[in-house]
């Protein structure tokens, strides 16, 4: 094009007329031309780039699915089985175990014990200990690493997320989602390359999650996460408006593109790219999206693993089968949070309904993946923020830092094993213990990232996802 802005009497002359006139002999057709040409010879999409070409270690995963019980489940009550929790049920806790340790709102009461309400048994060949309130996840023991030994440092909910997904409690932080599309890209540029879903129980302990969990924090704000709707339609106003067809939508995103262009020429501002980019891929989700919200080609079968009574209807399990279906169109990161785990009180009532909202969809997920071929470069991750005390608050738990559980399946993670172990009150992780560091640095490193060598410069200093202080990969627990 042969014109440029510069003052407000010329932009007043790019009339609609004009406007759409300009872009139909510009290069608005020219780009119309190759689509229609991709889409005649059956051409895929080609993905999205990340700043790191060459990946720094062999990669294990090209996709992560993070499952977050956000709540904090409890850890005595899931995967970590405390016998003699149990049996000292009501009597005082031991002053040995909590003296001068942080806790919630049971500071400075009295602390009883409160021995776990279910039962555990051993499942699969490798004789995984899985709590009676998760039998659909007993089904895939051997396809599981289950982690005993977490902790972190946050103890209440929102800055525990942030330090979940950041690896800090700073606003204005990238999240993990945001570092692994800044830095590898993604399969697809049809799709966001980081894709959150959202759903709540039915039961109690439901909190609010920030949108600043999934957010990009100082990264071009191009890398942030995607919240989809989890009911109805996935992405509203998908469509075009009456009258407007797609070969006049596109020679209008051209021509924003190209004047977007012509800005970013004389304006030094990355979030020009951004918008250029995004509108773009705006324009393509047009047809992605409701081919990706269409799961009339699902079996019944396939909805009958997953539990999936209506597809859309804004469950987890109707989440995790579109999980699936991102993954399966390069989706590099995807994150469904299910509210529903703060269980202070009524523990007894409302974390069976928590964990029969879920159990049946992430191991149908697993087993979905498994039998797809996919399970060996995806890596499916279950767990919350942190967990539940071992000491009661009333007819419930209160939050926990000390120690808590989760589970990994995929990748070159080794199934059927259980790494590191609680004390036995299950108050503190006692051997391997492992930090929200170390899985960054593991998740990292799965995905071919040497996370010492994975910097921003921000603010003057190489900032990084596991921060600056010592992180380990979890070597053992990778094959």
């Amino acid at each position: 094009m042969d014109y440029l802005v510069h003052s407000a009497g010329a932009q007043a002359d790019i009339n609609r007329r004009s406007f759409l006139y300009r872009s139909a002999l510009g290069l608005g057709g020219i780009a119309l031309g190759d689509l229609v040409g991709q889409r005649a010879l059956g051409a895929a999409p080609a993905g999205t780039g990340g700043v790191i070409s060459k990946p720094h270690l062999p990669v294990k995963v090209k996709r992560i699915i993070h499952l977050c019980m956000a709540g904090g489940p409890s850890h005595v009550e899931s995967f970590d089985p405390k016998p003699e929790l149990k049996r000292i049920h009501g009597e005082a806790f031991p002053e040995s175990f909590t003296k001068g340790q942080q806790l919630a709102q049971l500071q400075g009461a009295t602390l009883k014990a409160r021995g776990s309400f279910v039962d555990f048994d051993r499942h699969g060949k490798s004789g995984q200990q899985i709590s009676s309130l998760f039998p659909y996840t007993a089904k895939i023991a051997d396809d599981i690493c289950i982690v005993r030994s977490m902790v972190t440092e946050q103890i209440n909910h929102d800055p525990a997320q942030a330090f979940m997904n950041s690896g800090t409690i700073l606003k204005g932080r990238p999240s993990m989602g945001s570092w692994m599309l800044y830095g590898l890209g993604a399969e697809t540029n049809s799709l966001p390359g980081f894709i959150v879903l959202t759903s709540q129980t039915k039961g109690g302990g439901a909190q609010p999650i920030s949108s600043r969990q999934w957010a990009a924090g100082f990264l071009p704000s191009k890398y942030q996460g995607v919240l989809l709707q989890s009911r109805g339609d996935a992405v509203h106003y998908v469509g075009n408006p009456e009258g407007v067809c797609q070969s006049v939508q596109r020679l209008v995103v051209d021509e924003i593109g190209q004047l977007n262009g012509l800005a970013a020429k004389e304006h030094v501002d990355p979030e020009l790219q951004t918008r250029i980019a995004q509108y773009e891929l705006a324009f393509r989700m047009q047809t992605s999206v409701p081919d990706l919200a269409d799961f009339s080609k699902e079996t019944q079968a396939t909805l009958d693993l997953y539990g999936v009574k209506q597809p859309g209807d804004g469950s987890f399990a109707s989440n995790c089968l579109m999980a699936r279906r991102l993954a399966e169109r390069g989706v590099r990161f995807i994150q469904l949070y299910h509210r529903g785990w703060d269980h202070h009180g009524d523990i007894e009532k409302n974390m069976p309904i928590s964990a029969l909202e879920t159990d049946q969809a992430c191991a149908a997920l697993v087993m979905d993946l498994k039998q797809r071929g996919m399970l060996d470069d995806t890596l499916v991750l279950w767990g919350g923020e942190f967990g539940r005390t071992p000491m009661g608050q009333g007819s419930g738990r209160d939050h926990h830092i000390n120690a808590f559980s989760i589970w990994m399946a995929g990748g070159s993670v080794k199934g059927g094993i259980t790494y590191g172990a609680t004390d036995e009150l299950g108050y503190r992780s006692v051997e391997n213990v492992v930090s929200m560091h170390d899985l960054h640095a593991t998740l990292l490193a799965l995905s071919g990232i040497d996370h010492t060598r994975f910097t921003y410069k921000f603010q003057g200093l190489d900032a990084r996802l596991t921060g600056v202080e010592k992180s380990t990969v979890l070597k053992a627990l990778l094959s």
